[in-house]
Formats: structure tokens, sequence, C-alpha cells
């Protein structure tokens, strides 16, 4: 392969590279080599499929000619496999972050990076994808019903059955078959890049260069900033991620008409079947072929999935495939592959037990209700009946009371216990509730007092909610 190179790099200019040093792999079959004279710096690139080469050289060109930052293609050698491409340095966008993440999130530069990919996107999918030429697409001219069966099954085959997640087959079938009809919806008259993640955006200069793009295709705008946001190792701070495809769709929108509401209908949709491409990809090199490496992204995908039922809902009902997720999120084992460190969530809430006690449907099923109503109530007292626990007169009467104290005490010893089990074992969320009679003094005063604590003691997300007093305030009429 070098001597193949060498020959190749002397027919295009004239001399021979005095270095040619092997460059570290991706998951892919192609081999990737440094060539270096003491004029220049560039890439050559081995690999047998040639209908692989056609495609990523066909785009290449073709993005260049739309004045994208994609690599330049200087010379090539299809009966051998082998083109020469530009040098875009060692660092993607992966290691950018990785080596400016903060203990909060991402660095300001690396946030910066990330607005400045997000508004290339559109010009990638939108501008070039009216021009290019779809007949170079391999191995499907389209992300069509086949592409995605096929990913599917993937995930299926390599994941579900590898990692031995229990799984109906006949009524998963059914779900992919409602799910990729659901999907089927979306406009597709775009280019889809098909692997649109952090490894694939090189850093060069301050600016975003992309690679990788062979596998492209016609599809929907929705699932390559899917890709991107919901890249499992790349772990963007869930805030960020709603910034940014906020960004995106302003971006998108001065290049094509854009109904928002339409293409968030779909959103989650494209963002649950990348997750399913990027899981079957894990399972075939990291169960499959033992490369160890891959199984490391499990932790962070299972958060995405934990992430997602907790905060979307789908119009159509898939009740297998998301009794599958679910699956997922409880697993232990899944969690607790590689290195990942996931930060925890507690989500606290206070409530009446008139309404009935909260359901955790959308976590993983663990926490604690706490029954409050046996602990003093202000509520009997005129004074506090329209004041809540988060009052300061209410504060100051359960401050009084040894019972409160003990009884805060107790419950802070249990859920202590939980954080530190939940945070080794890599759990991403844990539900807390406190109830009452009426949801507004005891079970109020309870969660602040435990949101407090947590929030001083650990380095975690505390979600609190008062269900009775956001209803009170939702009913206020508004002047």
């Amino acid at each position: 392969m070098e001597t193949a190179l060498k020959t190749l790099f002397y027919k295009h200019y004239g001399h021979s590279p005095e270095t040619v040093t092997p460059m570290k792999g991706d998951g892919s079959n192609r081999k990737l080599f440094r060539l270096q004279a003491a004029d220049r710096s560039v890439i050559g690139a081995v690999n047998s499929d040639r209908h692989e080469n056609e495609a990523f050289l066909a785009f290449s060109r073709q993005f260049r000619d739309c004045g994208l930052p994609m690599p330049d293609i200087y010379a090539q050698d299809l009966e051998q496999g082998l083109y020469i491409e530009e040098d875009l340095g060692d660092t993607n966008l992966f290691q950018y972050l990785s080596a400016h993440r903060t203990k909060d999130g991402f660095a300001p530069g690396v946030v910066e990076m990330y607005r400045k990919v997000v508004r290339l996107l559109p010009r990638i999918q939108i501008t070039a994808g009216k021009t290019l030429d779809y007949t170079a697409c391999y191995p499907r001219a389209s992300f069509d019903r086949q592409s995605m069966l096929w990913d599917l099954n993937h995930f299926k085959y390599y994941f579900l059955q590898l990692a031995q997640v229990p799984f109906h087959e006949s009524a998963l079938e059914d779900d992919f078959q409602r799910f990729t009809d659901f999907l089927l919806e979306a406009d597709r008259d775009y280019f889809l890049y098909r692997d649109f993640q952090s490894r694939n955006v090189m850093v060069r200069e301050s600016d975003p260069w992309f690679i990788d793009y062979q596998g492209g295709r016609k599809g929907a705008l929705q699932y390559d900033i899917a890709s991107l946001l919901f890249d499992a190792k790349a772990d963007v701070p869930f805030g960020l991620r709603e910034e940014l495809l906020t960004l995106y769709l302003d971006s998108a929108s001065e290049l094509a008409r854009i109904d928002r509401a339409r293409f968030l209908k779909y959103y989650p949709a494209f963002v649950y079947i990348r997750i399913m491409q990027a899981m079957g990809a894990y399972g075939l090199r990291g169960f499959y072929e033992r490369k160890s490496h891959f199984l490391q992204s499990i932790p962070y995908a299972i958060r995405n999935l934990e992430y997602l039922l907790r905060t979307t809902e789908l119009p159509i009902e898939l009740p297998a495939l998301m009794g599958v997720f679910r699956s997922m999120v409880g697993s232990s084992m899944l969690r607790q592959y590689g290195s990942a460190s996931l930060k925890l969530t507690v989500r606290i809430q206070s409530f009446s037990f008139r309404g009935g006690v909260p359901t955790d449907d959308k976590g993983h099923g663990g926490g604690y209700v706490f029954d409050c109503r046996a602990l003093p109530n202000p509520g009997k007292h005129a004074a506090f009946a329209n004041l809540n626990g988060r009052d300061a007169a209410v504060v100051a009467f359960f401050q009084k009371e040894a019972e409160v104290d003990r009884f805060l005490k107790h419950a802070r010893a249990l859920i202590d216990q939980s954080v530190g089990n939940y945070q080794s074992r890599n759990f991403t969320d844990l539900m807390i509730s406190f109830g009452c009679t009426g949801g507004q003094h005891r079970s109020v005063y309870c969660a602040e007092v435990l949101a407090r604590h947590l929030r001083e003691r650990y380095d975690m997300v505390v979600e609190v909610l008062h269900r009775e007093l956001e209803k009170d305030e939702s009913a206020v009429p508004v002047t």
C-alpha cells in the first residue's frame, strides 16, 4: 500500500515523499497515511471498495465547487483504490472539545465551533444538495425504507441480541414498519450526510472542515443535526443542544422554506433512528469484533435514550420498541461499559395525596416517595393558610419543629446512600417525591431542603417541581 501511494505521489508531484506514516484507523476498512515531503504534507487513502471511493471523490469535488470546506482531491487511481487528498491536520472536533471541556460543559471556544458547524450544515444539505449528482451515492441513492430497515435490523441483531436485551421479534418488526412509515412522511429532498458527528469534523485554524461523507444520499434534514447533537461520547450539554437546534433552524430557514412545527414533529424520531444506527455499530465493532473502545460510547447513548423518553412524545404507538428502550435504560450493565462518568439528575417533586402519587414513567423507575402527613401542619393555622413551604414564615415554623428535622435526617441518609450507588453505576436519573395532604406546606418545604442539601454536597443536576403550586399558578388569570 505504501509503495503504491508513493508511486501516485511521484506521478502527481514529480518527486517522492520523504516519509509515509500510517494514521490511526476509524471504523471502516479504509487505510490512511500521511505522506510528507519538504514542500508539502498530504493524506493518502487506500480503500478496496471502488464504489465508496467514487462517491467520496465525486462529492468532494462537488462540495468544493460550492465553496464548502471539504478536502481538495489532488490525485487518484481508482483501479488500485488509491487517492491523495488535502491534509486537514490531526485535530477533529471530538478531540478539540475533549481538550476544552469544563466542569460545567463546554468552554466558549467549543461552543462557538459548534455554532460554526451548525451554520454550515444547511449549506451542505440545502445549497449543495440542490446541485449534487446523486448518481454517485452508495450504497443507496436515498435514505429510503430499505436503508432504514437495514439500520433497524442492524440494531436488533448486533446490539440487542449481543447485549442480551430481551425483545419480542414479531412485535418489534411490526413497530419497525410503523416507525419507518412515520419517518418516510418527512420531507426528504435534501443531502443527508449520514455520519455527521464530531469525529468527522476537523478543526483547522479555528474553522471546521468536513470529511467522511461518502455514505451521503438524499434524505431528511432532521437526521444530520440529530447525529451531531446526540453524538454519544461528545456528550453535548442538553441545554446547548436546544440552543444549537434553534440556530440550525434559523440558518436553514435562510436557505429554504422550513415549516418548524413539521420539522419538530419528526425530529425526535430521527434522533431515535440515529441512536439505533450508532448502537448497531457499537455492537458490531464492540461485541462482535471485540474492539472494546466502541463499547465506551454505550453509557452515553443510554443516557440519550433516557433523556428522549423523559422529554419527548412520538405521535405514533410503538409499544415493543419503547419497551426495548426502557429495558436498555434500566440496565445497570449497559451503563457501566468503559470509563464513562455521567452526571446524575435528581428530580424532586412535592405533591398532594389527593391528586395521586407521581409516577416515574420516563426515568428508569428508581426513587422514593416520602409521606409528610405525620409532620406538624402549619396549614391548620390561619396565619399560614395562604402561604407555602417556600415562604419565610413557614420555613421558620418548620425549623422550630424537632420532628421535621428528624424526618429529614432519615430521608437524607437514605437518599445519600442511593446517590452514591447511582453515581458509581452511571445511573442518570433518580426521582424523589414528598407528599402531604394539600401539597402546599410540608411537602414543599421538605423538597426545598433536600434540593439545597444535594446541590451543596454533590456534582449533579437537581430539578424541583411543586406539582400543586404549579397548578395554582397556572390557574391565575393573566392581566
